[in-house]
């Protein structure tokens, strides 16, 4: 199956990406990025171009200004303070962006009609659940289906990740090659990666619970805080 490959450059979407290249049934053809004014945006989208180059796929990145411009989230530029703590804190939910993965799916959609694909890769995973609705099963079986419908190609959505956590991830991606040095996983979008905030929380307890050493350079690595309960 032709497949696009929704790219932000974070561990999970650079996964994805090798997870359909090596696959026998499916074959990324193109990944596709969203500059959508996050504050992370500028220190993700680089590494999903150098992933993209590394495997000799296309890569495409769409602009998305209305989000930056009209979207309430603390994640965006226009939003206020990154919250640190567990990702899976309630405080977490500052960073949701109003249904970003229905637009992006419905705009990857379209692309993948006209580029005569089959599918559509997204890399949502189990921890996303608690915080983003539109990272949950039901979601994705409903934009499944009203993508299958509204397409002539019936266009697949792929979510290989769906029931997978942040650890079971980083080790399929280990036995697939990648350079996690090359991913950005921080919502605070300065030069290091700041350790503190709820992603960068979930970064390093992945490797930690995968056993791993972190290639990861961080601004401060203080103890893992618990996740709630």
């Amino acid at each position: 199956m032709k497949t696009l490959v929704l790219l932000s450059g974070g561990m999970d979407s650079v996964t994805a990406l090798y997870h359909t290249h090596r696959s026998e049934s499916n074959d990324a053809v193109v990944g596709l990025s969203f500059d959508y004014g996050s504050k992370h945006n500028a220190r993700e989208i680089p590494y999903a171009a150098e992933h993209c180059r590394k495997l000799g796929i296309e890569h495409r990145v769409v602009k998305l200004d209305v989000m930056s411009q009209w979207f309430q989230s603390n994640l965006l530029k226009s939003g206020g303070e990154i919250p640190e703590g567990h990702y899976q804190e309630s405080s977490m939910k500052q960073t949701v962006v109003p249904f970003r993965n229905g637009i992006m799916l419905s705009i990857a959609a379209g692309m993948a009609e006209s580029m005569e694909l089959e599918g559509i890769v997204i890399a949502a995973h189990s921890g996303d659940h608690a915080i983003y609705p539109d990272c949950r099963e039901p979601f994705m079986q409903a934009m499944g289906e009203a993508i299958r419908e509204g397409t002539y190609a019936r266009l697949e959505i792929l979510a290989p990740f769906l029931s997978m956590t942040k650890k079971e991830i980083l080790q399929e991606g280990l036995k697939l090659g990648v350079d996690y040095s090359l991913t950005w996983s921080c919502y605070k979008g300065q030069l290091i990666q700041c350790g503190k905030c709820g992603t960068c929380v979930e970064r390093r307890e992945a490797f930690q619970l995968a056993g791993v050493e972190d290639p990861t350079v961080y601004e401060e690595t203080p103890d893992l805080p618990n996740a709630p309960k």
